[in-house]
């Protein structure tokens, strides 16, 4: 089985990204702004799934909600971007929660896999022995 890397690339994204940038030659300035608008909330979406920071929290929360809101009422909304560029927004959905899963389950096994660092006490000296060195 091969071992897939906690940040490997997603292909689904790769490809709809592929074939979105095969077009872009072709593209009006506004659907370059929009492919670009989409390449953001991907990037945010993939590099902060993680994040323990809050600014990085932030910007997967607000990658992750514009991705999964289905309204129309926003040029730039995610729903109008997808039909624009003729992407299907819900095979675009499946697959980034596919691949959330799949890299939340790889990063479970490799935290269930590190091994947990135990830090020794120092012993206490007996009794006699630290009056002893007290003297």
């Amino acid at each position: 089985m091969r071992n897939h890397g906690l940040y490997e690339p997603d292909v689904l994204i790769t490809e709809a990204w592929g074939d979105a940038r095969r077009r872009t030659a072709t593209l009006s300035s506004e659907k370059r702004l929009m492919l670009a608008v989409l390449h953001d909330a991907f990037d945010c979406y993939q590099k902060y799934v993680f994040s323990d920071d809050r600014v990085g929290r932030q910007l997967f929360e607000e990658a992750a909600a514009w991705i999964e809101c289905t309204s129309t009422s926003g040029l730039f909304s995610f729903q109008n971007i997808s039909e624009t560029l003729e992407i299907e927004p819900e095979y675009v959905r499946r697959g980034l929660a596919e691949w959330q899963r799949r890299h939340r389950e790889a990063l479970s096994a490799q935290l269930s896999a590190a091994p947990v660092a135990v830090q020794s006490v120092p012993e206490e000296s007996p009794p006699s022995q630290r009056n002893t060195a007290r003297r």
